[in-house]
């Protein structure tokens, strides 16, 4: 889905309103994953959604379930440092 970057490719800065980010980070599959992978996956979506409304659907539904299942590593991962400092 996201294409490999080429170093010599120009980087530029926009801005966006705090909400409008927030809205772009539901779609962050992991951590690492940069606002232009972000946003090239939000482009490839509406593209396949022109062509197969349905397969589109089917990406956001996988997506959302990835990134529940991060959500909660992560809250696991801070209950766990919690119980630990617990009994430090």
């Amino acid at each position: 889905m996201a294409k490999k970057k080429d170093p010599s490719e120009k980087i530029t800065t926009i801005k966006l309103l705090e909400e409008t980010k927030l809205r772009i980070e539901k779609l962050r599959e992991h951590k690492r994953e940069s606002y232009d992978d972000i946003l090239r996956k939000i482009l490839y979506i509406l593209n396949t959604a022109r062509e197969s409304p349905e397969k589109a659907k089917r990406i956001l539904e996988k997506i959302g379930e990835i990134r529940n299942r991060m959500l909660e590593e992560e809250r696991q991962q801070k209950e766990d440092l919690e119980k630990e400092n617990q009994l430090e």
